[in-house]
């Protein structure tokens, strides 16, 4: 089905260091399933990428400033990769308030690799199964989350994968979750 999110919107939030693959397949996915996606970021302009954490990625704009932003106006949350990104945001009060409201909401949430690390800033893994990169795995664990090392794993609205490799599944995941969750919250 080609259009199973119209009328959803996501906010992909993202900060410098993210990781491109992980933010621009799923929001490809996401865009050919119909959805609306900002990405929004904490400082305006545009974000820069990485490839492997290592090597320069080009940019994405970012289309609005997370301390702008509130949870009502989405409809799923989506938080990529790459060391840096996740490590900006979750020392940002805003964004971290925002993901927080994000899952006070009940709306989904979808992460992937070191994506996670904004999650446990924001206290909300607790109880919750969930998977990441291997070396964030610890903190997890310690903040209370259940963690297993599959491709993609479901709990309640959190949708979590654990590297670039598992994209394809991750993409299909979010997609058909994103789908399930609530009403959309405007026809754009």
């Amino acid at each position: 089905m080609a259009h199973e999110l119209r009328g959803r919107k996501v906010a992909i939030l993202a900060a410098d260091g993210v990781e491109r693959v992980e933010l621009e397949q799923p929001r490809g996915a996401l865009h050919g399933a119909g959805a609306k996606t900002e990405v929004l970021s904490i400082h305006p302009g545009e974000i820069q990428a990485r490839q492997w954490d290592l090597n320069s990625a080009g940019t994405f704009p970012v289309d609005r400033l997370v301390s702008d932003a509130s949870a009502d106006d989405y409809d799923a949350l989506l938080l990529p990769g790459g060391t840096m990104n996740p490590d900006q945001l979750r020392v940002n009060e805003d964004a971290v308030g925002f993901v927080k409201a994000f899952v006070n909401a009940g709306k989904p949430v979808a992460t992937l690799c070191h994506g996670p690390w904004t999650l446990v800033e924001a206290d909300v893994v607790r109880g919750r199964r969930l998977t990441s990169w291997p070396s964030i795995r610890t903190d997890l664990r310690h903040a209370g989350a259940e963690v297993v090392d599959e491709e993609v794993v479901i709990d309640g609205q959190f949708t979590s994968s654990r590297s670039p490799a598992d994209l394809p599944a991750f993409c299909a995941a979010i997609v058909e979750q994103f789908a399930q969750a609530g009403r959309p919250v405007s026809s754009a």
